[in-house]
């Protein structure tokens, strides 16, 4: 009795099983869109100045 095609079927290599949803070209993560990290570092001191302002 040869069993050769039973079982479940390999997953190929290193692929994922699903997209991530903000993957690097999509729609909601577009390629050449602007890092907002300086705009974050930005927010960041403001709220931190502000903090120690307070004080």
């Amino acid at each position: 009795m040869v069993n050769k095609g039973s079982g479940s079927s390999k997953q190929r290599g290193n692929s994922p099983r699903h997209s991530e949803h903000n993957a690097k070209g999509s729609r909601k993560n577009p390629f050449g869109k602007s890092d907002d990290k300086v705009q974050l570092l930005a927010r960041m001191k403001a709220a931190a100045a502000s903090r120690k302002a307070t004080k």
